[in-house]
């Protein structure tokens, strides 16, 4: 491959240093424009940076030791956000699908890679132990529908837990036998040092956290108390001739009780872990892999197909089988292989176990090879994952017909954050709030101005305040109290999330994004794509798009070309399926409120049966209000609606988050449809409630960050201007 200069490879540790923040920054970023999993992208930057690839950096004892503990790390994390109290509730059922989850792609992949791949048993075993296991990739989908506590789920997160520990014995037992003489006697003895390892672990470890927890409170001793745990228990793995990943893995099983999922100290465990340590260990991975292999013959390819084939095969018939055993529907099943079905941390944690497995003089277990063709294993399954999950997700959700709770719209504390910006557009966006609050509850709003940390941070904040000041007496000449606030933040979007969660606020009402009205220079955004922009990126400008995607609460985007009062009807476009996101009351509460403040009518335009919805609970709640519903078979019938809209008319468009029952592709093109067909058009967008923290939570394999426009969109864009 080509070396670009005498100084290549690197070999100062500060430049080393500085090249892996510089992967782990730009990796994410740019895997997130091909729409790959992020993990991938670390293996990839490695494998370019190897002596392999541009051979950039040198393996050094860096790697080494970050590696190891990335991969202690990894094992580390996921027994910690396994849900333990779901998991005793349905042991026997656990047990059943742990065990057929892990015997039936063992049996497939070792009969394959022995008969068909031609490998020896001990690899063959290697192979079929890291097929049986799977990690949880495709679980924040789970978190976005609210499933958590379904029977599917738990018995995929427990069958993932015993199918993986299986998968870490086998490989265990399988390198301890290297480095002694096999016999009965020697598998006796591993079974009793196992036990009592287990059993010192399980009395050693509660004891000393409960004691430590309970008399020191400080963060870092903490943190540095749970490292010593962890890396106690693999030393001690590895003493007794075991793979330090298992004594990583059966720590963070036991200390699972003593740390909170939500708490500072996990946070902390997180951060630490998929920032630095995670990255390190993947990147270390990929500047193993030799990409030379794949044009010396078609034996890389023959080794990717069998084992997604058969491995994934494997894991459906697991999947489907016991759900026939337990008569669960078909698409718990579906479930059940789209969680089970994805390879990662486990995978990669065992094949370096047989890379390091010395079976010769220069010869190890796994070559080159099965190495090549893991990782592009790995890609494969975490695609499928993906798609099957999300598509049960949805299946599930309409099967159990788990519509919204009627009391989500009523009962709730009601607090209404507004943030203001601009004079000539605060005055409305508070009026509007105010016809939308419930009198009776008497909540008072909070309304919001974040500036930004810049030269001009003193005269903003100056401005904010007397833009405060003016909507404060406004409310008060309502009688409605109103608390204001001054922000300074480095990102809007940010600043406006946590003072929602700082306010307790039920839900956001902002300007909707308008380039002729809110064209200063920090709004102006400029990017290197140019006149490539998406016309989404261009509709919902700096920070809305940041904001819907990384908060999961209502946000009502309002565009009004006119006082609310001279409004005369209000026609709102319903997506189907809107019925089953957990906000559909609370958004049709506010609408009601509003037309009933406003005496005007509604016109429903969506499917029959989400209207039947609709109208049951105007007809029980706000009989008052003058309704009529119009049928609308298909979300791309939208632009069809642009005819019935009158000057003094509110167009109100609910649309859904990626990921949630209601989305579909069509939404993808509303920000064309709007600047097209309704351009002078008042306008609400409501981004309903929907379940789940997924979107609050820090993964390496899930980061919070998403592009809207990848690559392809791009070279799609580049393509079409230069056939015109």
């Amino acid at each position: 491959m080509l070396n670009l200069s005498p100084y290549f490879p690197i070999t100062d540790p500060t430049l080393t240093f500085l090249v892996v923040l510089l992967i782990i920054l730009s990796a994410p970023i740019i895997m997130g424009k091909l729409r790959i999993p992020h993990i991938i992208g670390m293996v990839l930057a490695g494998v370019v940076i190897g002596k392999y690839g541009l051979n950039i950096l040198e393996r050094d004892a860096s790697f080494e030791l970050f590696g190891k503990v990335g991969l202690y790390y990894i094992m580390f994390l996921a027994a910690l956000e396994m849900d333990m109290d779901g998991l005793r509730k349905s042991v026997p059922r656990i047990t059943l699908f742990g065990l057929l989850s892990f015997l039936i792609p063992f049996a497939l992949t070792y009969v394959t890679s022995v008969w068909m791949l031609g490998y020896s048993h001990e690899a063959s075993f290697l192979l079929g132990a890291l097929m049986s296991s799977n990690t949880l990739i495709a679980y924040p989908i789970v978190g976005r529908y609210g499933l958590q506590r379904k029977p599917s789920v738990t018995l995929s997160v427990g069958g993932s837990m015993l199918a993986l520990l299986l998968a870490l014995l086998c490989v265990a037992a399988l390198s301890a036998a290297h480095e002694a003489e096999g016999g009965l006697f020697f598998w006796l003895w591993f079974f009793v040092k196992f036990a009592l390892f287990t059993a010192a672990l399980l009395l050693l470890i509660p004891r000393l956290t409960r004691w430590f927890l309970r008399r020191y409170s400080d963060a870092v001793m903490q943190f540095i108390f749970v490292m010593s745990m962890l890396f106690m228990s693999a030393a001690l793995s590895e003493a007794i001739g075991l793979e330090g990943i298992v004594g990583a893995f059966l720590s963070g099983l036991i200390l699972n009780r003593y740390i909170p999922h939500v708490s500072p100290l996990m946070n902390r465990i997180e951060f630490i872990g998929n920032a630095l340590f995670i990255p390190y260990f993947l990147i270390g991975v990929g500047m193993l892999i030799n990409l030379r292999l794949l044009f010396q013959g078609e034996g890389i390819l023959w080794v990717v197909l069998a084992m997604v084939f058969f491995g994934t095969a494997g894991k459906g018939l697991a999947a489907y089988a016991t759900s026939f055993l337990f008569r669960m529907p078909i698409s718990s099943g579906h479930m059940m292989f789209g969680l089970t079905s994805a390879h990662a941390a486990g995978a990669i944690a065992i094949v370096m176990v047989g890379m390091r497995t010395e079976i010769g003089p220069g010869q190890y277990l796994i070559g080159d090879d099965v190495l090549n063709g893991v990782i592009i294993m790995i890609l494969f399954t975490c695609i499928i994952s993906t798609l099957v999950t999300e598509a049960a997700a949805q299946q599930i959700t309409i099967r159990d017909k788990e519509v919204a709770n009627e009391d989500a719209g009523r009962n709730d504390d009601e607090t209404m954050l507004i943030p203001v910006k601009y004079p000539e557009y605060a005055p409305e966006l508070l009026n509007m709030a105010i016809l939308m609050r419930n009198p009776r509850k008497n909540r008072g709003l909070v309304a919001i101005n974040v500036v930004y940390d810049d030269n001009d941070m003193r005269k903003n904040q100056e401005l904010g305040a007397k833009l405060l000041e003016q909507l404060s007496r406004q409310a008060a000449a309502t009688d409605v109290q109103m608390q204001t606030q001054v922000r300074i933040a480095a990102n809007i979007a940010n600043g406006i999330k946590h003072a929602f969660q700082e306010f307790r606020a039920s839900e956001i009402i902002i300007g909707l994004h308008s380039a002729h009205l809110f064209s200063t220079k920090n709004e102006e955004k400029s990017s290197l794509l140019g006149e490539l922009e998406s016309p989404k990126a261009r509709f919902w400008g700096q920070f809305h798009q940041s904001l819907f995607n990384g908060l999961n609460r209502q946000i009502t985007m309002a565009r009004l070309r006119q006082p609310l009062s001279t409004i005369r009807r209000i026609q709102v476009a319903v997506p189907s399926r809107a019925q089953f996101e957990p906000g559909f009351f609370r958004w049709l509460e506010r609408i009601a409120r509003l037309a009933g403040n406003l005496d005007c009518r509604i016109q429903f335009h969506g499917r029959n049966d989400t209207l039947a919805y609709v109208n049951e609970y105007m007809r029980n709640r706000h009989p008052n209000v003058r309704v009529e519903h119009h049928s609308m078979t298909h979300w791309n019938e939208l632009p069809q609606l642009a005819s019935t809209i009158a000057d003094d008319h509110l167009f109100v468009i609910v649309t859904a988050r990626k990921g949630t029952v209601s989305y579909k592709t069509a939404m993808d093109r509303l920000p064309e449809e709007i600047m097209r067909f309704f351009s002078g058009t008042n306008m609400l967008i409501i981004f309903p409630d929907q379940f789940g923290d997924a979107m609050n939570e820090m993964t390496f394999a899930q980061p919070q960050h998403t592009e809207e426009l990848s690559y392809y969109d791009i070279v799609r864009k580049w393509i079409g201007r230069l056939r015109n």
